[in-house]
């Protein structure tokens, strides 16, 4: 159980474990400890102070427990704060906790925590557990907490939370007003360059390109038309910025129902300004005279590429 005001955690916000790391805040290494435990007229042993922070700290081990916070039975941990330190600052302290006691058997630390932060202000300088084991389980020496003649290990961990100081806002942005942009090649079966790039068109609040590799890239050379969408060269993007897309690419066709469309969705970056499909669909079905996508039979020779923009992300960092 963790003291808490008037109200007990639950004890689903209580975690306990074994782990190998050694308390980092305070260590507290008690020998003839079943002494304590036997004494009639020790409540508790206070270590000296420590700071963390702006603040010093006490470990209080309570052997037989605190009987004023319903620890009888077992034994208690707690973490006081030095009243005049933080009378010094004026202010709640809050502070994450967490308790250690040295099993030998493991050669571990079981250690106790709660998920919550603990709030040390004038009214409530200390906090902890009053149920951390059971005596019966300590006093035990086969469960190796009590070890090389009758000696205990104790620690805590106390870390202060900071405000963070840095953050992102992520964003996606969809329904744009004009989300369609469409790229007229002319003259498509003559066209000598291995790609070409449309304008730079705006959507989502950044630039982009189409760009087309007529007779297919180095990856489909000869057999596929490739298409991409860019993004625009002259756009800033930070190094550690990602873009998320989703748009829809078609080779459109004289009969709207044909149209060939392929789906991108995908992530944008300062590594990755471009993505789209090297097989985006044969050059057999493109270039046949009744396909329907070149104009026609006795059509004007020109493809028609068309991206429509369904989703982009944009980040906001503060500071920026």
């Amino acid at each position: 159980m963790s003291s808490r005001d008037n109200n007990r955690a639950s004890a689903s916000s209580t975690v306990k474990g074994l782990r190998n790391h050694a308390p980092s805040s305070y260590s507290l290494k008690m020998e003839s400890f079943s002494i304590l435990l036997n004494s009639k007229n020790t409540e508790s042993y206070r270590s000296r102070p420590f700071p963390v922070g702006e603040y010093n700290w006490t470990l209080v081990v309570y052997p037989n427990g605190n009987k004023r916070d319903n620890g009888t039975g077992f034994l208690s941990l707690y973490v006081a704060i030095d009243n005049s330190s933080l009378l010094a600052a004026h202010r709640d302290v809050y502070a994450d906790l967490r308790f250690y006691i040295f099993n030998k058997n493991e050669r571990k630390y079981f250690t106790i925590q709660d998920t919550n932060v603990w709030r040390f202000n004038v009214f409530k300088t200390m906090w902890g557990f009053s149920q951390v084991l059971p005596l019966d389980t300590l006093k035990d020496s086969r469960n190796g907490y009590l070890y090389d003649g009758d000696h205990c290990e104790f620690g805590v961990d106390v870390s202060i939370p900071t405000p963070f100081k840095m953050s992102e806002l992520f964003t996606i942005t969809h329904n744009f007003p004009t989300p369609r942009y469409t790229w007229t090649l002319q003259r498509f079966s003559t066209l000598p360059k291995d790609d070409y790039s449309s304008d730079a068109f705006s959507v989502g609040g950044r630039s982009w390109k189409l760009q087309v590799y007529p007779n297919g890239d180095s990856r489909a050379k000869g057999r596929s038309l490739s298409v991409y969408l860019k993004m625009d060269e002259n756009e800033k993007i930070k190094p550690y910025e990602k873009i998320f897309v989703r748009a829809k690419l078609r080779v459109l066709n004289i009969i709207p129902s044909n149209n060939v469309e392929r789906l991108l969705d995908t992530w944008y970056g300062a590594g990755s300004r471009g993505w789209g499909f090297a097989n985006f669909m044969s050059l057999s079905d493109l270039r046949s005279l009744f396909g329907g996508f070149l104009g026609g039979l006795f059509g004007p020779d020109e493809l028609k590429v068309q991206v429509e923009m369904e989703a982009i992300s944009s980040t906001k960092y503060f500071p920026s």
